[in-house]
């Protein structure tokens, strides 16, 4: 009989938390999580999940346009958009999901503790006043939006509101260069709300692709999305109507009905209770850990947003599977982060897997294939958005290092591609294979001419 409670306690129930729990205790183990909030994590509450819902419903406004070249007759004064249909709806689907969650955690035979669950040792833990001993304790907590203190900051909002918000702003700002800012721009504006998006920086989605950070750019302002770059908020004065007064830091201001943050998260680790045990942080502020998730107190491990890997559910999801795999199944795994696909949700989409041009220009010499063109489909509607498609191959050995897309279904397309530069693909491999005629994901077979460099 073990000298503990149980073998595994995990403190969250988020993408990574779950899958970590449910491999465990499919390989045996006596699992136990305690989640605070709710089953699912950001991802299924206020994040992932409920974003698509909202991309969807935004582009709604722009498919009634395009109809209209197609013979389909319905006139703007018959369009009328309900903001509570659409978040109540959201929110009746998310609870499913919560349901679905707590399924597959009992299911697999796991205990469900709703509660905060606190660090004492390192093998023990405070639940609702009561004390747990585990051989293994993993943190799964995730991350949380922040939002910077200066003058009136208490009147912004974060992602975590804007889903439950209880009217829809006629005028927002959106403070961040990020894809969670963008993708919340694109989202208000197909809404039909008054759209600006304020950077600090001197351009959005810095880390992608310079091509796409430039033409996304442009496709943003074509939609009437106002983008103002080097700028800062000073500060938010809430008028008497309700209405929110914006200073900006070149001394101008804007008014605005919210003000949405979306510069940040930070992991959850206050009042954890890390200071008990050996555990060490990084210098941005994440839980340090080996290739195994371990902590540097040997019986602690930690994933997710909490550690220094990219913040995303599928991440999250892999690294809960290694570590089951090598804590309870007795066979070793770790994750590769290489050609790691991913995808902004914003209108219209960017999809990237690979090296940025900038990235692989620092060891590789480069030929650049591009392709910017007008889909099928804006050609009967007027839509004046173009898309634009990317690959940057290595010269000397013809191997595809990066793919980059902005363009309907973007993310759909780029995980097969995803699937090829995991296999080592080479551009004679991409000119190999027959296009499907007429789709847009044919242009990535039938690039030909690089460009000149």
């Amino acid at each position: 009989m073990s000298k503990y409670d149980v073998d595994l306690f995990v403190i969250g129930a988020g993408s990574g938390g779950v899958r970590a729990a449910r491999m465990a205790a499919g390989f045996g183990a006596k699992v136990v999580v305690a989640e605070e909030r709710y089953l699912g994590g950001t991802c299924v509450n206020v994040g992932c999940v409920p974003k698509k819902l909202f991309v969807y419903a935004s582009h709604y406004s722009e498919d009634f346009r395009d109809a209209e070249g197609f013979g389909w007759k319905a006139s703007s004064e018959q369009r009328e958009f309900d903001w509570a249909t659409l978040r109540d709806n959201k929110t009746k689907e998310i609870e499913r999901l919560n349901g679905v969650y707590r399924w597959l955690l009992e299911d697999a035979g796991c205990d469900i503790i709703e509660a905060r669950a606190r660090v004492t040792g390192p093998h023990s833990l405070e639940v609702n006043g009561k004390t747990i001993t585990a051989e293994k304790i993993l943190l799964a907590v995730g991350g949380w939006p922040t939002v910077p203190e200066f003058d009136g900051s208490e009147h912004a909002i974060t992602s975590n509101e804007t889903f439950y918000l209880e009217t829809l702003p006629k005028r927002i700002i959106i403070v961040g260069g990020g894809y969670i800012a963008v993708e919340f721009a694109g989202i208000y504006r197909g809404l039909g709300v008054e759209t600006s998006l304020l950077y600090r920086g001197t351009k959005i989605l810095r880390h992608f692709d310079q091509d796409i950070s430039e033409i996304i750019t442009e496709e943003l302002i074509s939609k009437g999305i106002h983008i103002q770059l080097d700028t800062v908020v000073r500060k938010i004065e809430k008028q008497s109507d309700g209405s929110l007064l914006v200073t900006l830091s070149d001394g101008s201001s804007m008014p605005a009905d919210a003000v949405l943050y979306a510069t940040g998260r930070n992991p959850m680790l206050k009042n954890l209770g890390l200071d008990t045990v050996n555990v060490e942080l990084d210098a941005k502020g994440k839980i340090q850990v080996t290739e195994e998730f371990q902590t540097s107190e040997p019986s602690i491990y930690a994933l997710g947003d909490i550690i220094d890997t990219p913040e995303l559910t599928p991440v999250a999801l892999e690294e809960g599977m290694a570590f089951a795999f090598t804590q309870f199944g007795k066979q070793k795994r770790t994750v590769d982060y290489d050609d790691l696909a991913t995808a902004v949700f914003c209108q219209p989409n960017i999809a990237t897997v690979g090296l940025t041009e900038q990235d692989a220009h620092d060891t590789h010499e480069l030929v650049i294939f591009k392709s910017r063109f007008r889909p099928m489909k804006n050609t009967l509607s007027g839509n004046p958005e173009k898309s634009f498609m990317k690959l940057i191959v290595d010269k000397e050995t013809d191997k595809v290092l990066g793919v980059h897309m902005i363009g309907p279904d973007a993310g759909e397309i780029i995980q097969g591609l995803a699937v090829a530069l995991k296999a080592g693909a080479t551009k004679a491999v991409f000119d190999a294979t027959i296009g499907i005629h007429p789709t847009a994901a044919e242009e990535f077979v039938t690039m030909r001419t690089p460009i000149e460099n």
